[in-house]
């Protein structure tokens, strides 16, 4: 069984239809007069699983955040958390704790203090505070700063009070309201690894809202990729780039390539569509009727560069290099077909040198196999 990419663990309690999930989401509405924010949504995340809200400014994944703290009530749904349903419950008494994007630390007090904030508000034992303040600020590898203020820190050491503070009351879920945003590049991109190490090392639910692709690939068990308040897909980081189940999702996640045309043939797990710029064969185990409008969806990685014609059994396209950068690593190429259309292929720079050297103007062929991508419908 041929497997979509890589796995960060082998933990899947979402494929099991027996599993009971931590918390329950069904079919809630959130509406500001006449705007729907949140739309009909149902969702399951499970125990200790770090999920994703991944969509663009205004698709409803702040507010469905907010539903799940309890600073905003739903409309119509329920959400149901560790079997108990939410309904009523003030922010305060819910098990979970959530971290802004501001950090929003108390600039007067110490970041002991500051971590040590919402365990007074519990009235918990002076000896017991002290006790799980050290711990949490070991847990961030911040226990060497209890005595400074935040104006001393660094935004990423300010980041890890924030998250001290969220889980020093030991909640069943935390959740993460674009978290890294004030990071810059750099930092952005090592907490990533840090936040996915420490929610695994401490078996908690993580549900992080965010707007980059990126961050959510790599931190995410799950993404749901949400749109207009709906979920368009909710999938694994692989499924997602690797298998979208609409033009949106798979336009939304990284860069792709879209062949449009109607079905000429369709069997043996084969479909040929006819498009402006030739035929594409593709891997399809849906037999589709000739003359259904369709699409072939592929990577840009997926897509070889070459002076010479494929070989038989492969996809190939002939255009003109219109576009090409080298950034090291890799050669972005941005090649014109006859009909227009501009085609986005990357190489890896593997070796120091080139066989083959392209130039702008140059007429090339655009090769890929047939299950090099997947054929969608919308």
């Amino acid at each position: 069984m041929k497997s979509l990419g890589n796995i960060r663990r082998s933990f899947s309690p979402w494929s099991d239809p027996d599993a009971r999930p931590m918390i329950a989401i069904r079919n809630v509405t959130k509406r500001f007069g006449e705007f729907t924010a949140v739309d009909d949504l149902s969702v399951d995340i499970h125990a200790r699983e770090f999920f994703a809200l991944l969509g663009a400014s205004g698709c409803g994944k702040s507010t469905l955040l907010r539903m799940l703290a309890g600073f905003e009530a739903p409309n119509s749904g329920t959400i149901v958390l560790d079997g108990v349903d939410l309904a009523g419950i003030p922010p305060h008494r819910r098990p979970l704790n959530m971290m802004f994007q501001s950090y929003a630390l108390f600039p007067h007090m110490s970041v002991a203090d500051n971590v040590a904030f919402g365990l007074k508000q519990e009235k918990m034992a002076k000896g017991a505070i002290a006790e799980r303040v050290g711990q949490m600020l070991k847990l961030v590898k911040l226990d060497r700063f209890a005595g400074r203020k935040p104006h001393q820190l660094s935004g990423g050491q300010r980041q890890r009070v924030a998250l001290a503070r969220a889980l020093a009351k030991q909640p069943k879920v935390l959740l993460l309201d674009e978290p890294l945003g004030a990071l810059d590049k750099k930092l952005r991109e090592e907490t990533q690894f840090e936040l996915t190490d420490l929610q695994y090392d401490l078996g908690l639910t993580f549900v992080v809202v965010t707007h980059d692709q990126e961050e959510a690939m790599t931190m995410a068990d799950r993404i749901a990729v949400m749109d207009a308040g709906r979920i368009c897909q909710v999938a694994t980081p692989a499924e997602v780039y690797e298998a979208p189940n609409s033009k949106f999702v798979a336009d939304f996640i990284g860069s792709i390539n879209l062949f449009d045309g109607e079905v000429a043939s369709s069997q043996a797990n084969r479909t040929v569509i006819a498009g402006p710029d030739g035929s594409v064969v593709a891997e399809d185990p849906i037999e589709r009727s000739p003359g259904t409008s369709l699409c072939f969806a592929v990577r840009p990685e997926k897509i070889a560069v070459s002076h010479e014609p494929p070989a038989e059994g492969t996809n190939g396209i002939a255009g003109e290099v219109w576009d090409l950068a080298y950034l090291g690593d890799m050669t972005i190429f941005h090649v014109k077909l006859a009909s227009g259309t501009v085609i986005k292929a990357s190489m890896v720079n593997a070796a120091r040198s080139s066989r083959e050297v392209f130039t702008y103007h140059d007429r090339v062929w655009l090769s890929f196999s047939p299950d090099a991508g997947v054929v969608l419908e919308r």
